[in-house]
């Protein structure tokens, strides 16, 4: 039953992370990037403490150094996207950081020694083709273009400490830890900058809701999915946010529904249908 769950859990995350991209980008002229992040993940925190305090007699040693490791790892991915995108467009940011459906089977063959099936392959290259058909209307490579590649391969690294560790602890533990993490890591820039609060009732709903939803509740479902399931399969399901912001942008009126749209996304859902099925399932090799 957790097998056949697992990937529509990680669908709702991909939605929650689309909408979330649609609504931040409405007041980030109003809080600058690392004050949200900051505020985002520090709310996230204090939400997961207060729901559940015992959390805190759960964390061992163990625990806080690997969770510590894949909290930065989320939390550096973060700042490396922000770095890029203030140098380069949202479209080739958002195909960038999409390139680690590519980076996450890449790097888990080569070090966690997983074999992927010819279709597995091809369905990565159809959510990498589709991505670029949602985000590119024109490419050129620069500092920003490579700090977003940095962020992709921190979010593919992410990924994968998580497919290694998270079957080792609770899932709720180990997100507290990230998100903590994430915190300690985001507000580094946030003070070097000054940190902004959130100014008005707007700002702060967004934040509230990207912290409950998009972060607290995301991430504690793709810390118990990833226990169940490939960290390949994860990483393809998760490009579905690419797919769920365009639509969200649609729906709310931002931007028209294009063809560029509809044969993008579908591309990349018809790659993330067809790798959950069991045929394409990654096999650890053991020799």
């Amino acid at each position: 039953m957790a097998l056949v769950l697992a990937p529509w859990a990680l669908l709702a995350v991909a939605a929650m992370w689309g909408i979330s991209f649609v609504w931040m980008k409405d007041i980030l002229d109003q809080q600058d990037v690392y004050s949200f992040l900051v505020s985002r993940f520090i709310v996230a925190a204090l939400v997961m403490l207060v729901a559940n305090p015992k959390v805190l007699t759960r964390i061992n040693r163990e625990l806080l150094i690997k969770g510590s490791l894949i909290g930065t790892a989320l939390g550096l991915g973060y700042i490396f996207q922000t770095l890029g995108l203030e140098r380069t467009t949202p479209a080739i940011t958002g195909f960038i950081t999409g390139l680690y459906v590519v980076l996450t089977p890449l790097i888990g063959a080569l070090i966690l020694k997983e074999k992927l099936t010819i279709q597995a392959w091809f369905y990565i290259a159809l959510a990498t083709v589709g991505l670029g058909v949602l985000s590119i209307t024109g490419l050129s490579i620069g500092t920003g273009e490579l700090f977003v590649l940095i962020s992709a391969f921190l979010f593919a690294a992410h990924i994968l400490l998580l497919s290694r560790w998270s079957k080792d602890f609770d899932a709720y533990t180990l997100t507290f830890v990230q998100l903590a993490t994430c915190a300690v890591v985001s507000g580094v820039p946030a003070s070097i900058n000054g940190f902004v609060a959130p100014p008005d009732t707007q700002v702060w709903s967004v934040v509230v809701f990207t912290a409950v939803f998009a972060t607290f509740f995301a991430f504690v479902i793709q810390t118990w999915a990833q226990a169940r399931i490939s960290a390949t399969k994860v990483a393809v399901i998760l490009t579905m946010e690419v797919v769920f912001a365009a639509l969200f942008s649609v729906a709310l009126g931002a931007e028209p529904l294009t063809l560029r749209i509809l044969i993008g996304g579908s591309m990349v859902l018809v790659a993330m249908i067809m790798i959950v099925q069991p045929k394409v399932t990654p096999v650890k090799n053991d020799s």
